[in-house]
């Protein structure tokens, strides 16, 4: 599988086949457009992840990109059932992770305005998706820069129109991010997408509240509530669930980063309230894709998988912490919080 496979069916047909999907009609051809679709989208991953990398400048600023799985597009046809297939927007996406505000809103600015792509920045309104300047109501905080690709070169072409998100967010939102999945995983409630126990989604938009009081010196889904309801509504609902004391217990599990990795797969299975996870390392993103895609076919859907680069063994485990079962972040930066406010 070549990084230079391009989308070979219109946007009609694409949409075609998610609207099959969401129905749960689909057929082998549907599959074969949204595998096309997808696969397609690395060739736009590739040339963001370069730009993206250059002009890195700090050491302390986490990167890694991702192509999204097919079962979670199917997942988010579902849930959003007026959205076409075709504007998904985030099934190539670059993850930045800084150590502050400052620095993510300085290095956003300058890709704002120092910007010598044609690549297009989508916007429906002002910031449409800046959650940190408007969290969405479920804790979540970062910021979503959407471009419409657009070559340069006529080799391009074929890619014009495909869509990149760019995510930033802060090493405390990104704490409170791997604990939303990790708990996710562990106990079936998803409050990522706004499922299951309505007590776990409300745990975690007090604690994103009180990381962005306490530590960031902002406000997210409850700007009105007094520190003093804060914290008591927090404990209260952590002496029902447990969960910062199940996050701060649960086990690391020690996995050695491969040195040779143009491209990684990392795949997590949960194994008796343990996490085992399970690394492959390859030569090129093309070779790692297309073991991706076949795993896909083959692995458990309670298992997650993803396919990755970046610059270090460290930025990898710091970027998909949620793989590395590690919580430990966002537990201290709770426990923390709580006596900053008192």
């Amino acid at each position: 599988m070549s990084r230079d496979i391009y989308p070979q069916y219109s946007n009609t047909r694409i949409n075609n086949a998610g609207k099959k999907v969401r129905d749960g009609v689909e057929c082998l051809d549907d599959l074969v457009i949204i595998e096309n679709w997808r696969a397609s989208h690395n060739h736009v991953l590739n040339t963001w992840q370069a730009s993206l990398r250059n002009r890195i400048r700090s050491k302390d600023v986490v990167f890694a990109q991702r192509l999204k799985r097919r079962i979670t597009i199917f997942d988010k046809l579902r849930r959003e059932p007026t959205m076409a297939l075709s504007n998904m927007h985030d099934v190539a996406g670059c993850r930045l992770i800084f150590p502050n505000i400052q620095k993510l809103e300085d290095f956003r600015r300058n890709i704002h305005e120092k910007n010598r792509f044609k690549h297009k920045l989508y916007r429906d309104g002002d910031d449409p998706y800046n959650y940190i300047l408007n969290p969405r109501a479920s804790g979540y905080r970062s910021i979503h820069d959407v471009y419409i690709y657009k070559s340069q070169h006529k080799g391009g072409k074929p890619w014009d129109g495909l869509k990149v998100e760019i995510q930033y967010r802060t090493s405390k939102q990104h704490s409170w991010a791997t604990a939303v999945e990790i708990a996710g995983a562990l106990t079936g409630n998803h409050s990522k997408f706004g499922q299951g126990s309505e007590e776990q989604k409300e745990f975690f938009r007090l604690s994103s509240e009180l990381i962005a009081r306490a530590h960031e010196g902002l406000h997210s889904c409850y700007p009105d509530l007094s520190n003093a309801n804060l914290i008591s509504d927090l404990k209260e609902l952590d002496g029902q669930l447990r969960l910062l004391r199940y996050l701060e217990t649960l086990q690391i599990i020690s996995v050695k980063v491969p040195k040779k990795r143009k491209a990684l797969i990392l795949m997590s299975r949960q194994q008796e309230g343990k996490f085992k996870i399970t690394i492959r390392s390859f030569d090129s993103m093309p070779q790692a894709t297309r073991v991706y895609f076949e795993l896909e076919k083959t692995i458990l859907e309670s298992d997650d998988l993803v396919l990755v680069r970046s610059d270090t063994n460290e930025g990898i485990k710091n970027a998909f912490k949620n793989y590395f079962s590690d919580a430990g972040d966002f537990v201290r930066l709770v426990r923390s919080g709580v006596e900053i406010l008192s």
